[in-house]
């Protein structure tokens, strides 16, 4: 999977970034409106405590320490490209780290999803998409029918109008400028449509804005 353009890249990232304490800001600002914003997308997809969810690209937990409460306990799982971030947070942010057990924070940097056990029935990728090339999505939607209790995939993407070229930047809503073909990625909707349709999913697009302007998607597997 490539980070092209994205700071992820550099060697050493991680470890600096964690050394200096700085893990919420790995995932940028407006931790608390963002993490609010994901428990209330969890709530209103109907997910209730029995249910068990996975957070793809958790980072350090920003839903992770919501959710965890309000979840049944081991019924959290979450997948990053740093284990060592995500343990920042088991440490860091979770109000009772004795609910969630770290084997179920798995490192991934590639959405192949290993060890994720079979009973997942919902997933959410928030924010992730935005930092990777487009075709990482299809590869997601693809492998998450590994999972075959999975109801509910929620994932967001920043879209850009089809009036605009790819060549340009393009400034979102929210004041985010994004483009197609490095970091902040954007997506024509007929894109992500395709790649649904191609994996084996139906989309649903979410009207409610969003921090920055991305778009949430509610995936559903065909048939």
């Amino acid at each position: 999977m490539s980070y092209s353009h994205a700071p992820y890249t550099r060697p050493g990232f991680y470890a600096d970034m964690l050394a200096k304490g700085m893990h919420r800001d790995i995932v940028g600002g407006r931790w608390e409106e963002t993490g609010e914003r994901q428990m209330e997308i969890i709530e209103e997809a109907g997910v209730l405590p029995h249910h068990h969810l996975l957070d793809i690209g958790a980072g350090p937990l920003r839903l992770g320490c919501k959710v965890v409460e309000y979840l049944d306990p081991g019924h959290y799982w979450a997948t990053d490209a740093s284990r060592a971030l995500m343990l920042v947070g088991h440490g860091r942010e979770l109000a009772d780290p004795a609910r969630l057990d770290p084997a179920q924070l798995v490192e991934d940097s590639g959405f192949e999803f290993p060890d994720i056990p079979e009973r997942i029935t919902h997933a959410i990728a928030f924010g992730v998409f935005p930092h990777l090339p487009p075709e990482n999505l299809a590869i997601c939607l693809r492998n998450l029918q590994r999972l075959p209790q999975l109801e509910l995939f929620m994932f967001t993407v920043f879209l850009r109008p089809d009036e605009i070229e790819a060549e340009l930047p393009y400034r979102q809503r929210d004041g985010v400028v994004t483009h197609a073909a490095r970091a902040p990625h954007d997506m024509r909707a007929v894109t992500v449509h395709g790649m649904a349709r191609d994996t084996g999913w139906s989309l649903r697009e979410d009207p409610k804005k969003l921090p920055r302007g991305q778009i949430l998607f509610h995936a559903r597997r065909v048939g």
